[in-house]
């Protein structure tokens, strides 16, 4: 899809720049650590990502868009067989790929491997939008080739694929950000999209907690399958962010590659 990259990086630093403004202005927490620091690590994370998704499209150049691309030309997957209106097809394809990230979530938790690649982006001991593009190359790569699969099996139109990852791209920032919404809001938003408060517990340091809410966009998986917790025991304030063992290392960026490979 042409300039397909362009607008969604330009959609992902027009809603950067706006969650990151708008949490500067009214904050939900207090922050432990200087943000400059933080955020030259996460960002320098996120570049290493950029960096991996380009070497991956080399060994395999058909990225997520372009496996759509492909699948439509060669008639493969689910949509490419049904005579579905477009703008079915396009909602039916984002809730079932917004599960499966939801469902590639909370595996990520559970199977061990996976989570000592999954536990740099819950490493950080503060939540801003800069969390949300904490993830480990591997992670990215791994979940990267899942949607490959998925497009491939589901053959959507390139024009879904591409709404996806804007919506999923722009939920995660928002969700992850330290903006504080009036409760009024927050409780109408949840009912639909995952929330900063919401999403904050699944941060917690509290098993029970982060082992709820894995919601990236839709709130409806965890209040369907029962992995739904509303609020933190301890509060928003008082609730620690973060791994039960950890100090303020997350902030390093050479720490945050090599935690994968720890003991800890």
């Amino acid at each position: 899809m042409e300039n397909e990259a362009l607008i969604r990086f330009g959609v992902f630093l027009g809603l950067f720049s706006v969650l990151a403004l708008l949490e500067t202005v009214a904050p939900r927490r207090i922050r432990t650590q200087p943000r400059s620091r933080r955020w030259l690590t996460n960002w320098g994370v996120t570049i290493v990502n950029t960096l991996t998704l380009r070497a991956l499209a080399f060994a395999l150049p058909l990225l997520a868009v372009g496996a759509a691309v492909d699948a439509e030309g060669q008639g493969w997957g689910l949509f490419n067989n049904l005579a579905l209106p477009v703008w079915f097809e396009v909602l039916l394809c984002i809730l079932i790929l917004d599960f499966a990230i939801w469902l590639q979530h909370l595996i990520t938790h559970k199977v061990p491997l996976l989570w000592r690649l999954h536990r740099v982006h819950h490493a950080d001991v503060d939540m801003d939008v800069t969390t949300a593009i904490r993830f480990h190359p591997v992670e990215i790569a791994l979940s990267m080739l899942l949607k490959i699969g998925l497009v491939y099996l589901l053959g959507p139109a390139a024009i879904a694929v591409v709404l996806f990852e804007i919506i999923l791209n722009g939920t995660a920032m928002f969700n992850h950000s330290n903006l504080r919404l009036p409760l009024w809001l927050d409780a109408i938003v949840r009912r639909v999209f995952v929330t900063p408060d919401m999403h904050r517990v699944h941060h917690s340091v509290d098993r029970a907690e982060h082992d709820s809410n894995y919601g990236f966009s839709l709130s409806i998986w965890d209040q369907l399958f029962g992995t739904y917790i509303p609020q933190p025991r301890d509060g928003h304030d008082d609730m620690q962010v973060g791994l039960q063992w950890q100090d303020d290392r997350p902030s390093r960026f050479g720490w945050s590659m090599a935690l994968p490979f720890t003991r800890k």
